[in-house]
């Protein structure tokens, strides 16, 4: 099992950055595939991007391709959200998440939530107009 605290959460204005990050501990970092994803409020939770364990391969959502930048540090048990020229739209809870599955994965997996067992108990991100 692995334990998933997010951090760097806050208000920002539109057009500003913040980077978030989610750090690991519990079984071995570099075994999990790592996700963000976000709730806004009255809507569901939405995959946002997603790392794989080398940290090689990375998937976005098409709203935020462009603007946020995943990344993962496995010397630091740490996985990062890069999140730039914020726009009101991106308000929400932004969770981090965690999959140790193995074996050949079609990308799709990646963009469920069902695909990861571990979650963390987000951070909340405003972005005023």
């Amino acid at each position: 099992q692995v334990q998933l605290v997010e951090s760097g959460g806050g208000l920002v204005q539109a057009g500003d950055s913040l980077r978030l990050s989610c750090a690991a501990s519990g079984r071995t970092f570099n075994n999990y595939h790592m996700g963000w994803f976000r709730q806004a409020p009255g809507k569901e939770r939405e995959f946002v991007a997603a790392v794989l364990r080398s940290g090689g391969i990375t998937y976005y959502a098409s709203s935020v391709k462009g603007r946020f930048t995943i990344s993962r540090d496995n010397a630091k048990n740490t996985v990062y959200l890069q999140m730039n020229n914020l726009t009101p739209e991106d308000t929400a809870v932004y969770y981090c998440a965690a999959s140790g599955s193995s074996g050949f994965l079609n990308s799709n997996f990646y963009f469920r939530q069902t695909s990861y067992p571990y979650w963390g108990q987000g951070t909340q991100v405003v972005v005023s107009s």
